[in-house]
């Protein structure tokens, strides 16, 4: 029976570890013993027949592991969180090289490394979120600093709406000048709302939330990429 690679689907000698048109590492081999490859793969727990399939049992396993500190130093309470992305970006690649080390097979598709950060971005998003919102409460109700983040808010309001009212100053000719401006004042007077500050705490948390996932997919997909160069030379 002809072997052909399973990305170029071009023929490929039984020796051959790697494809001669593409590069793909051929997981189709005979063993010295002479043993079919799709028997070796049935008798090797964890093995992944499909370089591009997740195997989600231990990806999410990984994937929890490493969320947990990654949103603790990323969430907005953190001293670190500045760093935020760069420790979404390693967790994700963390989980993809050991979840690759666990089902011992050499290497995994930049898709499928990308999935497995996408699953790891949105845990920690989600408890980056929470601890967002769980820090904002103590601060409120325990520490009693309900007025000081208040005021804080009030003049980063205050500052935005300044500068776009200027913007709009700018841009606008005098005959709807006034309209904006005053359909502006509105709008400043709900963001200085209660209501308008939870909201807005709401969706700054989630913009936080959004950039984890999206720096734990390139990850991810960079953690696969860099496990594809280290692959062993033979299978």
């Amino acid at each position: 029976m002809e072997i052909t690679c399973t990305r170029c689907h071009q023929a490929v000698r039984e020796e051959d570890c790697y494809c001669p048109v593409c590069g793909l590492p051929q997981l189709m081999y005979t063993s010295a013993d002479g043993t079919p490859a799709e028997e070796q793969q049935e008798q090797v727990p964890g093995a992944v027949r499909d370089a591009s399939m997740v195997e989600w049992r231990p990806a999410l396993r990984w994937a929890m592991i490493l969320a947990i500190p990654a949103a603790l130093l990323s969430s907005e309470f953190s001293p670190l969180g500045i760093f935020g992305m760069l420790w979404m970006a390693s967790a994700a690649a963390w989980a993809v090289k050991l979840y690759v080390r666990q089902q011992r097979v050499p290497w995994i598709t930049i898709g499928a490394g990308a999935r497995i950060g996408m699953v790891t971005g949105l845990i920690a998003g989600w408890l980056a979120f929470g601890v967002g919102g769980c820090g904002l409460y103590f601060q409120r109700a325990v520490l009693h600093q309900a007025s000081q983040i208040d005021t804080g808010w009030r003049e980063q309001t205050l500052a935005a709406d300044q500068l776009a009212m200027k913007t709009v100053t700018d841009i606008f000719p005098a005959d709807v000048l006034q309209t904006v401006q005053a359909k502006e004042a509105q709008d400043l007077a709900w963001r200085l709302s209660p209501a308008g500050h939870a909201w807005g705490q709401i969706i700054g948390f989630l913009e936080i939330s959004v950039f984890l996932v999206l720096f734990a997919i390139i990850g991810g997909a960079v953690g696969a990429r860099l496990m594809g160069r280290t692959r062993p030379t033979e299978l």
